[in-house]
């Protein structure tokens, strides 16, 4: 989920209701599931994610965190959301990378890592009423001989600002986590930016 450099930095909740014939009467819904908030204090984008998670880490310089549920095996095989920051606002007269040239660094830098690579399913959305991208890959990782699936949403800011929602896991805990996953995305928001402070009126200037 990592890429290597600055520029290539890269609820739906289902409601089952059952009826019970023998008693004539409807099954009381299902409560939502216990949520924690996290802010970022320097990037300051905000999502909500289940309670029984746990934070891992901080990733991409400090601008994005990691959160994942309890796992038994070693932390490097554990199926893990990033979300982050990962391409800063363009300065001066630099060309800012949009959406699609992050999705392709991020699979060529996918590619390099795991063999067997690809892509299962490309899709533009909306996050926060801001453009962004999905893309959702499988591969099979070199170095721990192990499968993956990742799903990488990227979401473009106000400032050409680029950040990332992703989910990588095994592909049979996919199913599993893709409704956390999907409440993560659909939670994560940038603060509303402040209003422009009104003008005073001019005073008339004192008689002579």
């Amino acid at each position: 989920m990592q890429l290597s450099c600055r520029r290539g930095l890269l609820i739906a909740a289902v409601l089952n209701l059952t009826i019970m014939l023998a008693a004539q009467t409807q099954a009381p819904a299902h409560k939502s599931a216990a949520t924690k908030r996290y802010c970022h204090p320097e990037v300051n984008f905000c999502f909500q994610y289940p309670a029984s998670w746990t934070t891992v880490g901080k990733i991409f310089n400090s601008n994005g965190i990691v959160v994942a549920p309890p796992q038994k095996q070693e932390q490097s095989l554990w199926d893990a959301v990033t979300v982050a920051l990962v391409v800063l606002p363009p300065e001066g007269d630099e060309e800012p990378l949009n959406l699609n040239g992050v999705i392709e660094q991020a699979s060529t830098a996918l590619r390099q890592e795991g063999q067997n690579f690809q892509t299962q399913q490309r899709q533009e959305l909306t996050v926060d009423h801001k453009p962004a991208q999905m893309i959702k890959v499988g591969y099979h990782e070199k170095t721990n001989d192990r499968d993956w699936i990742e799903q990488l949403v990227f979401i473009e800011g106000p400032d050409n600002e680029i950040y990332s929602v992703a989910l990588k896991c095994a592909p049979q805990n996919l199913v599993r986590l893709e409704p956390a996953f999907k409440g993560i995305l659909a939670s994560w928001k940038l603060p509303e930016p402040a209003p422009p402070e009104e003008e005073s009126p001019a005073k008339p200037a004192p008689p002579l």
